[in-house]
Order: structure tokens, then sequence, then C-alpha cells
């Protein structure tokens, strides 16, 4: 066979074939709808064309986002391209800005391989997984599926024997070590128990202190700015048709990296503050919609009905459920967002209350939203339920009916001001880094970075129950808005829970 037909041959032969487009010194291009054209190493094509990998295209990223927005029908896939792309584009863009960190080709890839594998342990609909079914399945477990990502990222090279191809290309057992520690780590103040992210002790092995600042990259503790955020908010607005009006290039260009610190041009300022209101608004617009949160919480009531009746296959044949394939990854790799559909068609007379659960949500038979309120306590709760039942008649018990939702809307630190631990630089003096100045502070900024709200909704559509219902509510919210607003910026944030751990 010729050099010509073997070229031809191996490229009918990839995995991704429906996104390559052309070779470029064995790298492969692919084209993104926004990013335009970007470059793959060949070892993240190796990652790529993997089973473990593929999983991907089958979890929406936006999960149940996708029976609100029918735009909303992009994946994990594609995603972790963009942000391997934004990774490596960051850390280029520094080591030419300034070579004096001492950036390499080995620190610029680990940086993409991490970028592109951070999202490998989510489960079924994305953060619905862990973030409600497992809770409701394993009361107090602390599983994430960045865990669960470092974890595949392991069983995925061994599964596939992909150490030579990081041998091949200069990469060590150090740098695999690196890769994990990008993608989950502890919180800076667990590392060495400071307050802040300048630990006097670095405990992190794959870098040294003095290029902490690649952590920063794909997941930054600091303040929450990263190629993972920018790749998600630029294609999540693009897909739901909302306006975007933060410009991530601008940063790239902007950035510098000094005492340790990623930090951006003080005329940044207003551009960063645009990216955490988009952060905000798509909460507040798509993630955190009325009706998204109400489709997930009946999604999750099906999974969690099913979780003993649905198996999948572990390592050394074990049949595992869904609660359990969260610590085998053989098991873990086979669950995607098809198990809806599983459910669906299956004729099992166990999964007869999921299926019913998950064909109303189908047919739009959902659970009626009644109202929202400003945040209740447990005791506002039981007496709001206390005096729905005084008022309804028998056979329709509020405790059983009403569901309550606690909605958080912030910048990604709860009630801080994350542009408070973002350091920046003048033109006058590029090589000193500072907080931002009062007088250079945008004057549209919010007042306070927090809210929070209740959310009541109801199983039963009753339009007679549903009218007592409201009336209690409302007459409830009289009173709230009498004893004044409960959510001023006075009041301390009562959830320990930030609307960060549900990001899209």
């Amino acid at each position: 066979m010729s050099k010509k037909m073997e070229h031809k041959q191996s490229s009918a032969n990839l995995s991704v074939d429906d996104e390559i487009t052309s070779q470029t010194s064995q790298h492969k291009i692919v084209n993104d709808p926004i990013h335009g054209y970007i470059k793959l190493h060949p070892l993240c094509v190796k990652i790529i064309d993997t089973l473990e990998f593929q999983r991907l295209r089958f979890i929406k990223q936006l999960g149940n986002g996708y029976f609100v927005y029918p735009g909303a029908s992009h994946n994990r896939f594609e995603h972790s391209l963009g942000v391997c792309h934004l990774a490596g584009k960051l850390v280029r863009a520094l080591q030419g800005r300034q070579p004096e960190l001492g950036i390499t080709s080995n620190d610029i890839l680990c940086a993409e391989i991490a970028g592109l594998c951070h999202d490998l342990g989510h489960g079924p609909f994305s953060h619905l997984f862990d973030g409600m079914f497992i809770p409701a399945v394993l009361p107090g477990s602390k599983w994430k599926h960045e865990q669960a990502s470092t974890e595949m990222f392991d069983y995925l090279v061994a599964e596939n024997k992909l150490l030579p191809e990081f041998d091949k290309y200069g990469l060590t057992e150090l740098d695999r070590v690196f890769i994990k520690e990008q993608i989950d780590r502890p919180s800076e103040p667990e590392i060495a128990g400071s307050s802040t992210p300048d630990q006097k002790e670095w405990t992190l092995k794959g870098r040294p202190k003095e290029k902490s600042f690649l952590y920063e990259v794909v997941a930054n503790k600091r303040n929450g700015i990263d190629v993972d955020k920018w790749d998600y908010f630029a294609r999540d607005c693009h897909m739901l048709g909302i306006r975007n009006n933060f410009d991530h290039n601008r940063c790239i260009e902007f950035s510098r990296v000094l005492d340790s610190q990623i930090c951006y041009r003080d005329k940044e300022v207003g551009n960063l503050y645009d990216m955490f209101h988009t952060r905000r608004t798509l909460h507040s617009r798509a993630y955190q919609h009325k009706t998204t949160k109400i489709i997930e919480k009946m999604v999750t009531e099906a999974l969690v009905k099913a979780n003993d009746f649905i198996k999948f296959n572990g390592k050394d044949g074990k049949k595992l459920k869904m609660s359990e394939s969260i610590h085998d990854m053989k098991a873990f790799s086979q669950m995607t967002d098809h198990v809806f559909n599983l459910i669906v068609s299956s004729t099992d007379t166990d999964l007869n209350e999921s299926r019913e659960i998950l064909k109303k949500v189908l047919r739009r038979e959902l659970y009626k939203f009644v109202g929202q309120i400003q945040m209740l306590k447990e005791d506002e709760k039981k007496t709001l339920i206390a005096t729905i039942d005084k008022q309804t008649p028998e056979g329709y018990p509020a405790e059983d009916i009403i569901i309550f939702q606690l909605v958080t809307l912030d910048y990604g630190m709860k009630d801080k001001n994350p542009i408070g631990s973002v350091r920046f630089y003048s033109k006058d003096e590029p090589n000193k880094a500072g907080p931002i100045r009062q007088d250079q502070k945008p004057s549209f900024i919010p007042d306070h970075f927090t809210e929070q709200q209740t959310r009541i909704y109801s199983k039963e559509l009753d339009t007679g129950f549903l009218k007592v219902v409201r009336e209690v509510l409302n007459s409830l919210s009289d009173k709230t808005t009498e004893s004044g607003d409960k959510n001023s910026p006075d009041e301390k944030d009562k959830s320990t829970k930030s609307s960060n751990d549900t990001e899209g």
C-alpha cells in the first residue's frame, strides 16, 4: 500500500472524523463554532479517540436545561475540546509575554490535557448527578465529579495503554500527577492551613511553588477566573441565545503573572465584571430557571426510584447500581444520559414509578410552580405547610405535595465581590500588581453580590388547591415585606451552598 493510501486509510479510521478537517505537523485541526479552527496535540487526539472520552458526546452540557431551551443540545464533549484549546492559548500567551517564567512545552501540554479531561467524571445529566442524585441516595457523601475525573483519567490511560504515548511526548509520572492536581485538588486553605492561596508550605507535587500560577488556568480556586468558565460562558450563551458581553480573548491578551498569580491590566476590570455578571445571568435565566429546576427534581426522583433496578457491569464481572458505580470506573464509563431512555423504554415492572415520572416530563405534566418568596427558615416552612393544611380539604396533605427549592444567585463567591481577589497592573507599572483602586471601579457594580429565594412547587395540579397555596403564599410574602428585607446586605448568607456548586 502506498504512503498516500496509508494516510487516507488512517484518516478514515479516526473516531473524531466529523470534527477533523485538516492536518498540520501531526496536530489535528478542529472546526469549533465558538473558537474557530483549533489545534489539538497528537496526545490529546489519542485521549479523545477512546471510549471513555467519547462517552462525553452523550452527556448534555446543561443537563435537563435542554427540556427548556431547545438550543441547549451541546454536550460535555465539545466543551472539553474548547477548554483544552483555551488552556493552551492562555499558557502560550504567558510564555511568549514572560519568558522569565520558565514555562515549558510540557507545562503547556499538561494544561491542555487537564482542560481536555476535567469533565471526564460527569455522570448522567451533568451536575444533576453529583449535585442532586448522589446526595439523595448517599446522604452525607462528599463525592464530586472532579474526583471521578481524576479516577477516570487514570482508568482511561491504563485501559487504552497510553503510557507509551505519554513517554513518546516526554510526559512523566510527575506530569500526570500535575494534570490530576489541576482537575481536582484541596481548596487553598486546606492545603496548608492558610486563609489565602499564598501558602508558606507548598504541598502540591506536580509543579513547584514558583509555577503555582499554572494551577489557576483550568480551575481557579482563588477568584474563579479560569478557562473552564470562559468556554462554557461563550458556548452556553451561543447555544441558549443569550447575549454575552464578556470577551475572554481580551483577558488572555492583557494577562501577566506577578507574585505567582495571574493578573490583568487595570482597564480590564469592567470586562471581568461583565464575566461575573454573565455568570449570574446564566444561572438566573438558564441553569436555575424555574422550569429547569423542577424537571431536575422530577428526573432525580425517577433516578432514585430506579437506582436499585438498573445495573452496570463493573470490574470482576460485578453488577453495580448507579450509586455504586461512582467507585468503579468500568461501570461508571457506561453511564450517560441514555439512562433516561433506558427507563422509559423498559418493560420492567420495578421501574413503573420511575417510568411514569419521566413520561410526565416528556408530556410536560410537570409539578406546578406556585410562587417565589424570600428565603424561608425551616420553622417558616412548617408554618406555611400547616396553614395550607387548614385551608384545603382532606386528601391534600401539603407536606407530601409541596416542594421547596432554595435558589442562590451570586457572583461565584457567595456574598463576596470576586474582583477583590483579583490583582491588576497598570500600563506604567507592568511589573507591579495590586487590588483595583477605588477610582478605577465601574460605577454600575452591585451593592451586594448574593441573593436567595425559596421557590414553591406543587405536585398536585388541582386549580382549587393551587389557588389556596397562592393565597397563603401571598399572605406570607406581605408579612415578610412589612418586617423588612431578609436578603439585605446586612444579613449573613444563611446557606453554606453557593450556586457555584451547580455551574453549567
